[in-house]
């Protein structure tokens, strides 16, 4: 793992790390909400599962990961499905696509730092409360300036909120707020949850599931339209991100028989080494004598 090569470098390493992944993370959130003034629901959760491709080359990088062939399989199929489902689309936006993007780029920044904070048993950040205590301010930090810049004016002559002439109107908005913000924290919690619970192959798998979910509810109630080249490109990027998420269990289940043989092996080979050892010792003193 990347923070064994960091760890001797003390607690400034640890400091980087929470800074950085703050920042990309109010990024990453910022921006996602930035595009949807731009792009569908359909099309943002398309160009959003392009995420994993991101954390992909942040593993080779780092060499947290091996070049395969299957690995290169899994990038071209997931870029090409990306390409796809952009193409020609009827509800298509350069901006929104480009914002959507970054924030997929800082997402894979986000969770691979994350991955690596909750994982340093030194930190004891295995809660998820506690990294979201740690993380949250600093969040706060970077995101108050934007808004503050770019919907600070309007916010503050809305008559919704703060000249508003009905009170229902005024308190709607803002339970809807709360409500927002309540669901933002559930979703979260059970990120940051999984994280340190499981693996990243089980948000992977709910990620994809997550997906579906989002783009049917978005086709059926939001009245967005998707072409069939657009499913199918889809359908292309799901089939690469599953993959992965396959390689990742035949791996895992291959590094945990090995080191059952070796714990299977290991006594054996101890006692062996402790009856030469004994037995040495036992030539030895009758030589002496």
């Amino acid at each position: 793992m990347l923070y064994h090569l960091l760890l001797p470098f003390g607690p400034c390493c640890s400091d980087v790390f929470f800074d950085s992944s703050a920042l990309s993370t109010s990024l990453d959130i910022g921006l996602s909400n930035w595009s949807f003034l731009y792009v569908t629901v359909s099309l943002y959760t398309m160009t959003k599962s392009s995420a994993i491709l991101f954390i992909l080359l942040f593993s080779l990088l780092f060499k947290l990961e091996e070049m395969r062939v299957a690995l290169v399989l899994v990038v071209v199929l997931i870029a090409g499905g990306l390409f796809m489902f952009t193409y020609k689309s009827t509800q298509f936006n350069t901006q929104g696509f480009m914002l959507v993007l970054c924030a997929s780029f800082l997402g894979g920044v986000r969770w691979t730092l994350t991955q690596i904070l909750m994982q340093k048993a030194e930190l004891g950040l295995q809660n998820p409360i506690d990294i979201m205590f740690h993380l949250q301010p600093l969040m706060f930090l970077v995101l108050f300036p934007l808004f503050a810049v770019f919907e600070g004016l309007p916010l503050s002559i809305s008559e919704r909120l703060f000249h508003f002439h009905e009170a229902g109107v005024t308190f709607c908005m803002v339970g809807k707020l709360l409500l927002g913000g309540i669901l933002a924290f559930g979703l979260g919690f059970s990120e940051f949850l999984l994280v340190s619970r499981t693996s990243s192959l089980t948000l992977s798998i709910a990620g994809i599931f997550k997906e579906i979910c989002v783009l049917f509810l978005a086709t059926h109630l939001l009245g967005d339209h998707l072409s069939l080249l657009n499913w199918l490109g889809f359908a292309v990027c799901l089939s690469g991100i599953s993959l992965h998420v396959i390689l990742k269990a035949v791996n895992s289940r291959g590094e945990k028989t090995l080191n059952l043989h070796k714990e299977t092996y290991s006594e054996p080979d101890l006692e062996l080494l402790l009856h030469h050892a004994e037995h040495g010792e036992e030539e030895d003193v009758g030589t002496l004598q």
